[in-house]
């Protein structure tokens, strides 16, 4: 049951990955290393999975504190009406999700706990996505371009 629920929470975050990546191409590496993740779980001890990985994750780590940085100077509403805040949050799905395979290489299917947080954060997005769609106040302050998207 575990190793099933664990390629699908990779399956999950893999569509989400790359529904993201036609928008930002930042989620394109995400999208395909999850997605091997999914197709073989042990793939998390390859040493170029191993390595693009913790490249990107660094990187996303370092975009993470800029756009922190630069809210905490100019945010005035909520951090989420904030276009700025909805990528650090995409940043840090990245970072949490990528950093959950990366520590999978000794047990791919991880302890139970591991696998909770894989079900939370595999959510996590839609869930999101889901409450800032039908929430019309938070569609009333969308900038003109997110308004023509789904």
């Amino acid at each position: 049951m575990a190793p099933a629920l664990w390629r699908g929470c990779n399956g999950l975050m893999a569509a989400f990955f790359a529904l993201a990546a036609l928008v930002q191409v930042v989620y394109t590496i995400p999208a395909v290393l999850t997605l091997l993740v999914g197709l073989n779980p042990l793939v998390t001890g390859n040493f170029i999975w191993k390595s693009v990985s913790a490249t990107h994750i660094f990187f996303c780590i370092v975009w993470a504190v800029g756009l922190a940085y630069y809210l905490l100077l100019h945010t005035q509403r909520n951090i989420i009406h904030e276009e700025e805040g909805r990528e650090l949050f995409g940043l840090l799905i990245i970072i949490a999700w990528m950093s959950l395979c990366h520590s999978s290489s000794k047990n791919p299917v991880g302890g139970r706990i591991q696998l909770a947080i894989a079900i939370v954060i595999a959510l996590f997005p839609f869930i999101s996505w889901v409450y800032i769609y039908i929430n019309k106040e938070m569609r009333s302050s969308w900038p003109t371009h997110c308004k023509t998207v789904i």
